[in-house]
């Protein structure tokens, strides 16, 4: 088996390696604005109805333009993924492990040309632009080694003189329907987990990063993946992914993206229809409601970091991110006073510029939802930082924003914001936090802050959630050592980056064959 690492991130504080990322940056803006095809089977389609991806930190700059995938495109499109199943579920599993390989290494090659897509298109500073792209080699990496394991027979316990085997065979043609908040990570992660089990996929990125999964299906061709094995659909989710999922030719499903989208998607491929012949398989993930503890024993300074970090990193807009802050109340004052200063220096503005940390929220629509929040937070406490939209006109951007609450009943700390927005509760004693840490329906991520060793033993067993930190930040899951899935209403656990993530994609086949007369 190949030997996986994780990708090292680029070292942007060398100045020749910012002026190569400022010359990238300058190129990739010259090719915005122009119309992109749908690609089913290889052809390229398109359709009368358009819609725009923007550049939320300039709002009037057009990223491209792309066509709104209707039924008849969502039919052709699944007729060509079956099609081009009956031979790709036959290549051989070291064949398509080296697909994916050969995509690693390729993004690899164009790594500041991604890295500068998710700059311009989801406003994501160039350290987290980075982070992206690099969890996206490590997810084809990560999955192109691990699935060699499933291209095996396995020899079974014999039974009765018979020759007994158990094989993993593929499910058949699905839709992949990914986030826009990692645009590449997950999208890629998404789509190389489906297709290097021997799937084939339809895969209908969000609307507000269809550029990055347009440039990604050009990579695909580039390396010579047979066509309809990927069929990119751009549009709409609320018609053509909603039609994806109810078609009675969807096998599964893979989704990234918020718990109403989900839930309605786990409701929605429960139901038969007629020409179905299996049940639907989701795998899902969905969002969070994720706290950090900090005992009055922890490094404040360490925790101010890993908190920040948590909470405002890509403007809050990771499922992972913090936005209940539990802080003990012997180093609250002390902890709160040199997080809001941290907090106030924040450099905000478009993300082009390395030297911004923050940038926008993704569109008008987060942009009015997350200031919705604030003004809540306001009258159910105090605002100690931000708590209004930046001076920055050009583009969708909030300041990060601590909200000191008097209770834990505010729909501030019981509800997703899914932006720079956390809510800061003062706790007495370690079971009081326990008990305050637990009290979300979701179960995503979480830290603790603390050099006691009982308290550490007690939160690996008590806090509820899929991935858990202990005396680091709550973000950052890398794939391989952190298998990302969260619990409750964060998921299916479908655990992202582990060793038993690809069975999602496979069915298991015994076969006993009798050797007697």
């Amino acid at each position: 088996m190949k030997e996986f690492k994780n990708e090292v991130y680029t070292d942007f504080k060398n100045e020749e390696k910012r002026k190569e990322m400022e010359k990238v940056l300058k190129n990739v803006e010259k090719d915005f604005g122009k119309e992109h095809d749908i690609v089913i089977g290889g052809k390229r389609i398109k359709l009368e109805e358009k819609f725009k991806s923007i550049n939320p930190s300039k709002k009037d700059q057009v990223i491209g333009v792309f066509q709104k995938g209707d039924e008849k495109t969502g039919d052709l499109a699944l007729n060509t993924a079956w099609e081009a199943f009956k031979t790709w579920k036959n290549v051989s599993q070291e064949k398509r492990a080296e697909y994916l390989f050969k995509i690693a290494e390729t993004i690899r090659r164009k790594r500041l040309e991604f890295d500068s897509y998710l700059v311009f298109e989801t406003g994501k500073n160039w350290l987290e632009a980075d982070a992206d792209v690099a969890e996206a080699i490590d997810f084809c990496e990560y999955y192109g080694a691990d699935s060699l394991k499933y291209g095996k027979v396995f020899d079974m316990p014999t039974f009765d003189n018979e020759k007994d085997e158990l094989v993993y065979i593929p499910l058949g043609a699905g839709s992949v329907i990914p986030p826009w908040n990692f645009p590449l990570a997950i999208l890629v992660g998404m789509t190389t987990s489906s297709i290097v089990t021997g799937n084939t996929v339809v895969l209908k990125p969000a609307s507000d990063a269809a550029y990055i999964a347009t440039k990604f299906m050009e990579l695909l061709e580039e390396v010579g993946l047979p066509d309809g094995v990927v069929n990119l659909v751009t549009g709409p989710g609320p018609i053509i992914g909603d039609y994806l999922v109810k078609h009675p030719k969807t096998r599964f499903i893979s989704f990234t993206g918020s718990k109403d989208v989900g839930l309605g998607i786990v409701e929605e491929a429960g139901k038969h229809r007629e020409g179905q012949i299996w049940i639907k398989r989701v795998v899902a993930e969905m969002g969070g409601k994720n706290a950090i503890i900090v005992e009055d024993d922890a490094n404040i300074n360490s925790a101010i970091e890993g908190c920040y970090a948590s909470a405002f990193g890509f403007q809050g807009q990771k499922c992972s991110a913090l936005s209940r802050l539990l802080l003990h109340e012997k180093i609250y004052d002390e902890f709160l006073n040199k997080f809001v200063e941290k907090t106030k220096n924040t450099k905000i503005g478009p993300t082009k510029y390395y030297e911004n940390y923050l940038g926008p929220v993704i569109n008008e629509t987060a942009f009015k939802k997350v200031l919705t929040y604030i003004e809540i937070g306001k009258k159910d406490g105090k605002i100690l930082a931000g708590g209004e939209p930046d001076e920055n006109k050009d583009g969708y951007f909030i300041k990060p924003t601590i909200i000191e609450l008097n209770n834990a009943n505010s729909r501030v700390f019981r509800e997703e914001i899914f932006g720079p927005v956390v809510a800061v509760l003062k706790y007495k004693n370690f079971e009081e936090a326990v008990k305050l840490f637990n009290d979300t329906e979701y179960g995503l991520t979480g830290s603790i802050y603390t050099k006691d060793r009982e308290k550490i033993n007690i939160a690996k067993k008590e806090l509820h959630c899929g991935n858990l930190y202990i005396n680091r930040k709550c973000t950052g899951a890398m794939v391989g050592a952190h298998p990302f899935g969260g619990f409750n209403m964060s998921g299916t656990d479908s655990k992202t980056g582990s060793p038993d993530h690809l069975l999602l994609f496979l069915q298991a086949k015994a076969i006993g064959e009798y050797l007697g007369n």
